[in-house]
């Protein structure tokens, strides 16, 4: 059976493309933001902390959807599963974070954007943390999927907020 690329990809990639446009925003405010170029480095740190979860992702989706045997080898390659969305929602609330700080700073004409970028990180940690419940559906109460949900409602906050004080 082929599978699709899934969620977890996407969510992984996404969230890469959003610290990518913070450290555009961050080096295009270096004019009046004497922090931008510190700032422009850790976004493209976490661009690249985040990318190769992407592939991690999809291969450790691909290994469960592979897995013969029975409910003890299903759930063990299931919560396998669950780890590289956990990564992605922990990644994606610190894209998000990083979203309202150079929303607050940043050249004010682009400030817009890096609430955008915080906006689509926070929809990628809910997504990844919808994907760490499905994948440990048997264990709602496990730790990963509360850690997992309380990123992406800490994100949204946050994304929130960064919205709000930009109007």
């Amino acid at each position: 059976m082929q599978t699709a690329s899934g969620g977890g990809p996407l969510a992984a990639r996404v969230t890469a493309s959003a610290a990518e446009l913070l450290a555009a925003i961050a080096r295009a405010s270096k004019a009046t933001w004497p922090e931008a170029a510190g700032v422009a480095a850790q976004a493209e740190s976490l661009r690249d902390r985040t990318l190769p979860l992407a592939e991690l992702a999809a291969q450790a989706y691909e290994q469960a959807l592979g897995t013969a045997g029975g409910d003890y080898e299903f759930g063990r390659a299931y919560a396998k599963a669950a780890e590289p969305p956990l990564l992605i929602a922990e990644a994606a609330a610190d894209v998000t974070e990083l979203a309202a700080h150079v929303a607050e700073y940043a050249d004010p004409a682009l400030r817009a954007d890096a609430v955008a970028a915080g906006l689509v990180a926070a929809g990628c940690a809910r997504a990844a943390a919808e994907l760490v419940a499905v994948n440990l559906t048997v264990s709602a109460s496990d730790d990963r999927v509360r850690r997992a949900e309380f990123l992406a409602e800490g994100a949204a906050r946050t994304a929130e907020l960064a919205r709000a004080t930009r109007e």
